[in-house]
């Protein structure tokens, strides 16, 4: 298990890399104090996103604890349509089918 804080993870510089060295380590990630994020919060709305995206596609567990609901995290800003496919990603997560679905491994070429 990993545990990250939202600040920790999202608001500093971050790469994709960095969220598939996590994937391939971790069948279940911790990500605490997410906040309602707003239009200056754009640049971590998109590293949040990628780890969503990243640990979805993995079947990686990911347990959030956050201010808002999904679909109250971020609703306006240059991300905010793209954001919906992560809303809907996060609500799957929460899903019995997910939490019983077997991990994905990365594969390399």
């Amino acid at each position: 298990v990993a545990r990250f804080g939202f600040v920790e993870w999202c608001e500093g510089p971050r790469s994709q890399n960095d969220h598939f060295d996590v994937e391939s380590r971790f069948q279940r990630v911790i990500l605490s104090d997410v906040p309602r994020m707003t239009v200056r919060d754009a640049s971590a709305a998109r590293r949040f996103t990628w780890l969503v995206d990243v640990l979805y596609d993995h079947q990686v567990k990911l347990i959030i604890s956050a201010e808002c609901d999904p679909d109250e995290l971020y609703v306006e800003g240059p991300m905010a349509s793209e954001f919906h496919r992560t809303v809907s990603r996060l609500v799957e997560m929460q899903s019995k089918e997910y939490l019983e679905s077997e991990r994905r491994s990365a594969v390399t070429l």
